[in-house]
């Protein structure tokens, strides 16, 4: 199959072990582009990982990986001299996506708890116990009855709160840090002559949700990034975006608290009915890496069926 990109292109995945990272490189992959891919993860977790790379494998050109913490310096400059070595003399990222998914979900102050009637009154009304009837709403959550949230158990937290140091790992891993990547890469000439760079932001970035002080501040500093590579790398014909995608099923999602009460919000706003997927984020993703996309720059573009416009529920 004829490739949609130039000869000798590759992607730099940061974080492409899993969700919104691995689904872009599979597509990128079967549309011909060589990968990269810099994640970490324990040693337990590779029997899951392997497999997939093992796809990834069969449909890209090259994929070569590394299981390093992005976020050192040392590391990265390590793996930056490898992939050097590794592209050759006309190899160069055509992509570079930031897709480090690491940061702190705990509260910024204790919880004062609004008691929830509704699953109470209404258990009184049927004669049953109120106890009985969150389980119940529960367990059909998890199968996906998402109009039963409201009288489902309250999410809990833990009875740690952030400090600084939380928000500066945070805001490093999950934002700032594509900064160090994308000085790499310029620097050591690396970067093809029509480079796409993106990030992942959420509807967090605008909207206050318990325990995600820290990562809705990363967020926001991926943006304002992004609007600077964009301007001041622009001219050496590197362009950047953010796309924000959907309340998404991934490991990410999964680690944060209440978790599946979000996950039925979305569905029941959403006008498409269903989460947003890693591969809707991917598909988008590779459109903007084509030669037709060269005049997007700058932007950050929802992925998301129309969630964060809707005001209806169903």
């Amino acid at each position: 199959m004829a490739s949609d990109f130039p000869n000798d292109s590759w992607a730099l995945i940061l974080g492409g072990s899993s969700g919104f990272g691995l689904a872009t490189a599979r597509k990128l992959g079967e549309k011909g582009m060589n990968l990269l891919i810099v994640h970490r993860d324990r040693r337990s977790a590779m029997k899951n990982i392997e497999p997939e790379f093992e796809k990834l494998r069969g449909v890209a050109p090259s994929l070569r990986t590394w299981n390093v913490d992005a976020i050192s310096s040392e590391k990265r400059n390590e793996v930056l001299e490898e992939i050097q070595e590794t592209l050759g003399g006309t190899g160069r990222v055509r992509v570079l996506l930031h897709s480090i998914a690491f940061g702190n979900l705990k509260l910024i102050a204790p919880e004062k708890i609004t008691p929830r009637t509704a699953g109470d009154r209404l258990a009184a009304k049927l004669g049953i116990d109120g106890g009985k009837l969150a389980e119940a709403a529960d367990e059909l959550l998890a199968d996906g009855e998402d109009g039963v949230h409201t009288v489902s158990h309250a999410p809990k937290y833990e009875d740690r709160y952030l400090d600084e140091e939380d928000f500066a790992r945070t805001i490093l891993s999950m934002g700032t840090s594509l900064l160090g990547w994308t000085q790499g890469l310029f620097t050591r000439g690396l970067f093809s002559d029509d480079a796409r760079i993106f990030g992942l932001t959420s509807e967090g970035n605008e909207v206050a949700w318990k325990g995600y002080a820290a990562v809705s501040a990363a967020k926001v500093a991926l943006e304002a990034l992004c609007r600077s590579i964009a301007t001041e790398f622009g001219p050496h014909g590197v362009r950047c975006n953010i796309i924000q995608a959907g309340v998404t099923e991934t490991p990410a999602l999964a680690a944060i608290p209440g978790s599946n009460i979000l996950k039925a919000q979305a569905r029941l706003r959403n006008p498409m009915g269903r989460l947003t997927l890693p591969r809707d984020v991917a598909n988008v993703i590779y459109l903007l890496s084509l030669d037709e996309a060269a005049w997007i720059n700058g932007d950050v573009i929802r992925v998301d069926g129309g969630e964060h416009i809707s005001g209806v529920t169903r």
